[in-house]
């Protein structure tokens, strides 16, 4: 471990002394020799002193327990918050594959009986935590937002919250434009710049982007798209965003490629697009998700009013396809610290919601738009989220320099989290192509997709 030296100590010592006892040892190794029964990959578990726990038979990954007891916050609390702090703090960490570790310990969960639950949860009741408070604190703070949910205010904050965090951090291991969303694998040996430049183009066909087109991108990010438009489809491009640092750096890049004449960055709430006038096209790239499902409505509106009559208008984001809870089940989910509160809504993206597609899609047809095409990229974002894996590991020194170990440990977290989510199905992303249709009800597109995916 790049860090392990820092666990020296009293830390070291607690662990030390737990390692002595050969009953938190065989407890230990009890509860996850149960736990990972039969689970193909299963990760190997020791102590940071060496002592082995569990072996699995073809681990992709190591487990160190800086904190025995770190097994009671992973296994038996029902909010992801304990156990994503336990982490982000260094009481476990993990060499290795990590999104595989999050998968085996998920696979574990369901296949074991009712009576290997409960000996499971026995088990982890009985290993102690260290006396006193954690020796290893993280620094990271969790977003801690005032007033009205999705009000202006509130939004900057949290935006403020996550992408301000450094840009040389994420250009460790974003591609080279800092594209911050769902990436599109034309072969699956497409580079990450290869597959964020397939997804801008795919967009741009989409949209029928043409020369002289004024094309709005709401949440520009760092403003890899309308430079992309501009650049290429030479379009009269707009970015809004709500970070400052984002709109530095897209102003910067502008100013450099010499496209200001075609290309501008403005710090504007979705909720005012109204003071930049009307567009051809627009497109909306991972920021539906920061909006909140009671605000799903003047989203839409705001996009259509902004949108010339003819207009296209294309909705990427990220939707929930879990079954949604019901009965006892969704009240301990409203109680125990998913979605908003759970782990991700704490310390990576306060306030971020994700929708149902069904709702999204009756939010904008009640704003006026017609429906022309829907496709999930699902297979895309577990792609790209590991290559941003793989490619913050490789830099992980430099991360670590740059905004701390607990940042570095909650990206690094929350990324392998969603590469999983994405890759069983409990999350997908979906690009909606919607139209606003001119006063004789017409859209003006072609009747097939053919134009959209002609490459050649």
């Amino acid at each position: 471990m790049a860090h392990a030296a820092r666990y020296h100590g009293s830390a070291a010592h607690d662990i030390r002394r737990a390692a002595s006892s050969s009953d938190g040892v065989s407890t230990a190794s009890e509860l996850l020799t149960i736990l990972f029964n039969g689970i193909e990959n299963a990760p190997a578990v020791k102590l940071a002193d060496g002592t082995s726990l569990f072996s699995g038979s073809t681990p992709r990954a190591t487990l160190t327990l800086n904190v025995l007891a770190v097994l009671r916050d992973i296994l038996i609390t029902v909010s992801d918050v304990r156990a994503g702090e336990a982490f982000v703090r260094g009481d476990v960490h993990v060499d290795g594959d990590l999104e595989s570790v999050l998968g085996s310990l998920e696979d574990a969960r369901a296949a074991r009986s009712a009576r290997e639950r409960a000996r499971i949860v026995q088990l982890a009741m009985a290993l102690k935590r260290p006396v006193g408070p954690p020796k290893l604190t993280a620094a990271r703070e969790p977003a801690r937002l005032r007033g009205q949910l999705h009000s202006r205010a509130r939004d900057r904050a949290a935006v403020e919250y996550h992408y301000n965090i450094s840009n040389e951090f994420y250009s460790l291991w974003l591609d080279s434009d800092l594209t911050y969303s769902c990436a599109y694998f034309r072969s699956p040996s497409d580079s990450l710049d290869e597959a964020q430049q397939n997804k801008f183009d795919h967009i741009a066909r989409k949209l029928r982007l043409s020369h002289g087109d004024r094309f709005l991108d709401i949440g520009c990010g760092w403003g890899g798209l309308i430079r992309f438009a501009a650049r290429k489809y030479g379009a009269r491009a707009v970015g809004v965003t709500l970070s400052s640092s984002q709109a530095e750096y897209a102003r910067s890049r502008i100013r450099d490629e010499g496209l200001a004449d075609r290309c501008s960055v403005e710090l504007v709430d979705y909720r005012d697009l109204s003071r930049l006038g009307s567009f051809d096209k627009i497109a909306s790239v991972g920021m539906v998700e920061h909006v909140g499902s009671a605000r799903l409505a003047e989203y839409f509106n705001a996009a259509y009013g902004a949108l010339s009559d003819g207009g296209l208008f294309l909705n990427h984001g990220i939707v929930s396809q879990s079954p949604e809870p019901t009965g006892l089940k969704r009240l301990v989910t409203r109680a125990t610290g998913s979605g908003l509160r759970g782990f991700v809504g704490r310390y990576v993206f306060p306030d971020g919601d994700l929708l149902r597609l069904d709702r999204a899609t009756a939010a904008a047809t009640n704003a006026g738009f017609e429906t022309l095409d829907i496709e999930n990229l699902r297979p895309h974002y577990a792609a790209t989220l590991r290559h941003w894996v793989r490619r913050l590991e490789l830099n992980e020194a430099r991360a670590r320099v740059l905004v701390g170990d607990a940042n570095y440990n909650t990206w690094r977290l929350y990324m392998a989290g969603s590469a999983r989510g994405f890759a069983v199905g409990r999350m997908g992303v979906v690009q909606a192509l919607l139209a606003k249709r001119d006063a004789r009800g017409a859209v003006n597109v072609p009747a097939t997709r053919d134009d959209i995916y002609d490459v050649s």
